[in-house]
């Protein structure tokens, strides 16, 4: 039976490209058809954080280009690519913004899956880089060839509407009007709207370059 639909407010979520992969392990357990394609659509991360943010739409979107950069036209492999964090879990957004990209990658953490005769696991596949903090960076790896790319999110560039601070105060602490909350809201969801459908118009925005001798911490 099909999934019922959630009913957003901001009215550009099914405009955000999808992301699709292949799943070896849904193969093998009869979830789905040999073959078939896991869709991840941009509502799918909001249903995981419970919200539509910069940091949300930045994990989103970073895992698109990572998985374009390194697959190019081929179907990326769900399970099969590794990613590291560049900080902490509690470093900035880093623990929702991981968590985004888990999903998509199947690349988890300690709470991972640990697979089935030594195959198929997705147990620390995606590591914490405690040691070496880069701002809004992450790193994926094919785990087959061993392609790795560097991504960086510079949020920063992207243009906020001058509305959205003078009003953010008053909605947070539950002393804005109605239309005063309906105003920042507007205002919220235009940044993650640049973010997601307007990247490619803001240099920098996303940086992606490929890098080699990279050395994924060991899980202790």
């Amino acid at each position: 039976m099909p999934e019922g639909q959630s009913n957003w407010s901001p009215d550009f979520f099914d405009l955000v490209e999808t992301i699709k992969l292949k799943d070896p392990l849904a193969y093998i357990l009869g979830a789905m058809d040999e073959g078939e394609e896991f869709v991840f659509k941009y509502a799918d991360a909001v249903k995981l954080a419970g919200h539509s943010c910069p940091a949300v739409s930045g994990a989103y979107k970073i895992t698109a280009r990572a998985l374009s950069a390194l697959y190019g036209d081929e179907i990326p492999v769900r399970g099969e690519i590794k990613v590291a964090v560049m900080g902490k879990a509690t470093d900035m957004a880093y623990g929702p913004m991981s968590q985004v990209i888990s999903l998509i990658t199947g690349a988890a953490p300690i709470t991972g899956f640990a697979g089935l005769g030594r195959k198929y696991g997705r147990r620390n596949l995606l590591v914490f880089d405690e040691e070496n903090f880069k701002y809004n960076t992450f790193i994926f790896q094919r785990m087959d060839n061993k392609k790795t790319v560097e991504v960086t999110y510079n949020s920063d560039l992207v243009p906020e509407d001058p509305e959205l601070g003078e009003y953010a105060s008053l909605a947070i602490s539950g002393q804005a009007t109605e239309e005063e909350k309906k105003i920042f809201q507007k205002a919220w969801q235009a940044k993650v709207r640049r973010v997601l459908l307007e990247d490619n118009s803001i240099p920098g925005l996303f940086e992606v370059r490929e890098i080699t001798g990279y050395k994924f911490p060991e899980v202790r």
